[in-house]
């Protein structure tokens, strides 16, 4: 960063002219030349046979003289010559300006702004030059301009509140050089960061302070403050927020909710704000009577009836409403009725709290659409943006669906901003559909450390883009390491193929252990291409094939366990996994569920055969006015082999990461005919069930940490290896511990604490464990 010295700052001025009157300069000159033979009529107008100009460098005469607007011969008023001086002055060229009659000449003397010489930036810190420099217009080599640089000093000081330094000031003076030359710099105090000390509500019964905090975009200061950004007041939030705490609300069943009021006030110091939200919360309501109703001839409202998913009793919202009319005119599409809308009236119920919903299927307006523009995207390709509609030109305008498209489009994840309308087209029975996009960065790339009580220190290195080469695909690279294990995959996807919602996957594998928990080394390699497509509004399927070779080796001579298994196979087969998630329409925002089931088929050649199943449901609801979360997780899989094989240790299931309270490999079927190694041998079969709540344990949520509780059971059975002994058995182990859980900026750090309530007598125990990731 050059800094500029030696030489005295003078501070930006409007041009020196202005300070003196065009008009009291015109009358003196005036006055010396031609007093004794002037009249007082006289005195009111001028004739110049000349106008001469003075001073110009760079401004070539006649553009001076076209700004004075003045010709030869012509009969000036001494307000015309007024008004000629502040043309020329407005036209932001001239440092100062002069206008001198002389006899029947006019002089115009006019002395040329200066020549930027090097615009410079002192006492930045927290943003650098080069960001600086792309925020304003005053520019090396180009023309000094006071205004311009007083704007541009205004501009800095708008991109330091936006970090929530609310006290920064910029003060922009020029040093003067030779030949007619200036340096400009912009003298920056950027003071403190102005901090949300303290958010809070008024009026709120139905939800704590804590609650709806983590509602909002605005966060309020904790001790990582130094690290977390939103914490900073950014007036421009409070719109927003306002907006998420009414969506919030109506999610909820309350319809009345009114948010009043969002104030953010500066401390006496300056140095900290203080937030506050005032609602009327209303009371919560609940669907009542529904019924479907048709006023188009020939239309069966039965049939749209039977579509519909809304039920008496459910707590109210406006996403039950907008799914069901969604299915009502998909239908409609299906059944060739085009321009049918369905309309639903809510009558409200006060004194049971209640809103009946009629669902009417009405005959819309006969509008179609002309076209779709998209602007804004620069990198994203157009028919990215194009496939989220389920329209095209010359479809009939359905405004719902173009609702519903915008959220798609923000949903994807490349915009910073999408704004999607119509507008008329050019006819009265057509629109156009303006898409206005504007992209953030999708890619990352990270490098960093890991720590598990089991693996030890890793590095770790990610590359990952979700809109690659603006196509909309994914593409991923991941390699970790630890103290005796190398794990890295490739994954790509493309989420549109032939241009439907039809995701082609391409994942592949590497991962090697090195007497990891263990007295072997394994090596595995696998590559898997998949196919997955909706099968229902919340469920998807997955087709795929994978091909791997696993290799065993330095196993122990102690152990004939595996021994019998040491070498590399390959193996090749199909499969596929169903996929339930209700998350998808988001219906309700308290609950969750989430199903799946998947099998594979190995023996497609190679030397592997077994068929492999897989079973996992997820239950999530919240309770205590949102405060807790508790969860249900069941997950079970079974590997049978057939034609003569026999699984191998690099096949079968370990209860890693499914039962906690154990070290990797530390439970399940086990060597135990060597004395020495006793190693895990894996289980052909397991089942394991988790009961868990998250909680807050008093502190400020903006910290991010809370508590949590889980009971863990399950088993790991069925090594299929005769010579594990009574290993092999259904043994069940539980497990119960506490969980501190926080929420850091650098990386998710987890601390559990287990007790084993049953356990064999030659399960690895570990009762204390944490994890942290730290990206940089």
């Amino acid at each position: 960063m050059a800094r500029l010295s030696g030489a005295k700052q003078d501070h930006v001025a409007k041009p020196r002219s202005v300070m003196r009157p065009a008009l009291i300069s015109i009358l003196l000159s005036t006055a010396m030349v031609s007093a004794p033979f002037l009249t007082e009529a006289v005195a009111q107008s001028y004739s110049f046979g000349a106008v001469k100009i003075e001073g110009n460098e760079r401004v070539d005469a006649a553009t001076i003289l076209s700004y004075a607007g003045i010709k030869r011969g012509q009969s000036v008023s001494a307000g015309a010559l007024n008004d000629a001086y502040n043309r020329i002055v407005a036209s932001g060229l001239f440092e100062k300006v002069d206008l001198v009659p002389s006899g029947g000449t006019l002089v115009i003397k006019v002395q040329e702004y200066p020549t930027l010489n090097v615009v410079d930036f002192q006492g930045n810190k927290r943003i650098k030059d080069d960001t600086l420099s792309g925020l304003i217009k005053s520019k090396s080599r180009l023309i000094y301009s006071p205004s311009q640089a007083e704007q541009d000093a205004a501009d800095i000081a708008e991109a330091y509140r936006v970090q929530g330094r609310l006290a920064a000031s910029v003060d922009p003076k020029i040093i003067r050089r030779s030949n007619n030359r200036v340096d400009l710099v912009f003298n920056i105090t950027e003071g403190k960061v102005v901090e949300n000390e303290k958010i809070s509500f008024v009026g709120n019964r139905a939800f704590s302070d804590r609650r709806l905090r983590q509602v909002l975009q605005t966060k309020q200061a904790g001790f990582l403050r130094q690290l977390i950004k939103a914490d900073t007041f950014v007036p421009e939030r409070l719109e927003v927020d306002k907006q998420m705490l009414r969506d919030f609300y109506l999610s909820r069943g309350y319809v009345d909710v009114q948010v009043l009021d969002a104030q953010g006030q500066l401390s006496r110091e300056r140095n900290a704000t203080f937030v506050s939200y005032s609602l009327r919360e209303g009371k919560q309501f609940k669907i009542g009577k529904v019924s479907t109703v048709s006023a188009v001839e020939g239309v069966n409202a039965a049939d749209f009836a039977a579509v519909q998913r809304a039920r008496s009793g459910v707590v109210y919202s406006p996403a039950i409403i907008e799914n069901n009319i969604s299915r009502m005119e998909n239908l409609a599409v299906k059944k060739g009725l085009n321009f049918v809308r369905i309309e639903p009236r809510l009558v409200r119920n006060d004194r049971d709290q209640t809103l009946d919903v009629e669902y009417v299927i009405t005959r819309g307006d006969k509008v179609f659409i002309e076209r779709i523009d998209i602007e804004g995207n620069t990198t994203t390709l157009d028919q990215v943006v194009r496939r989220q509609f389920r329209s095209v030109e010359g479809d009939p305008f359905n405004p719902r669906e173009i609702r519903q498209a915008a959220e798609r489009i923000r949903a994807l994840g490349f915009f910073s901003d999408a704004k999607v309308d119509a507008k008329p087209g050019t006819n009265a029975d057509q629109v156009v559909v303006n898409v206005d996009v504007v992209e953030k960065p999708t890619g990352s790339i990270s490098l960093g450390a890991t720590y598990g009580s089991s693996a030890g220190f890793g590095l770790t290195f990610g590359f990952s883009e979700t809109n690659f080469l603006g196509r909309g695909q994914g593409l991923s690279i991941n390699l970790s390491t630890g103290t005796n294990t190398v794990d890295s995959s490739f994954s790509f996807v493309e989420p549109a193929l032939l241009g439907r919602d039809l995701k082609l996957k391409l994942g592949a594998g590497y991962a090697e252990t090195n007497n990891s928990n263990a007295y072997y080394d394994t090596q595995q390699i696998n590559i898997t291409p998949a196919l997955e497509f909706p099968i229902a509004e919340q469920a998807r399927l997955e087709l795929r094939y994978k091909a791997f070779r696993d290799t065993i080796s330095n196993v122990d001579a102690l152990s004939p366990s595996l021994t019998a298994e040491e070498g590399g196979k390959f193996g090749s087969g199909v499969g596929y996994t169903y996929n339930f998630d209700n998350r998808i329409t988001g219906l309700n925002p308290n609950s969750s569920l989430i199903l799946r089931f998947g099998q594979d088929f190995v023996g497609l050649g190679g030397d592997v055969k077994y068929i492999e199943t897989n079973a996992l449901a997820v239950a999530e609801t919240k309770i205590m006015k949102e405060e807790v979360a508790v969860r249900a997780i069941f997950e079970a899989g079974m590997i049978n082999g057939f034609g003569g094989y026999s699984t191998r240790v690099t096949d079968r299931f370990f209860g890693n990461g499914k039962i906690r309270g154990f070290e990797v490999n530390g439970l399940g079927p086990r060597d135990l005919t060597s004395g020495t190694n006793n190693d895990a041998l894996g289980g052909n079969k397991y089942a394991v069930m988790r009961l868990e709540a998250d909680f807050p344990i008093g502190l400020p949520e903006e910290y991010g940490i809370k508590g949590g509780t889980f009971f863990d059971i399950g088993s790991v059975w069925n090594s299929g290896n005769s010579a594990a002994g009574t290993t092999d058995s259904a043994h069940v182990r539980s497990v119960i511990g506490a969980s501190i859980l926080w929420d850091t900026p650098v990386g998710p750090l987890r601390f559990n604490y287990s007790d084993a309530l049953k356990k064999e007598s030659y399960d690895k125990e570990q009762k204390f464990d944490l994890t942290i990731s730290t990206s940089f």
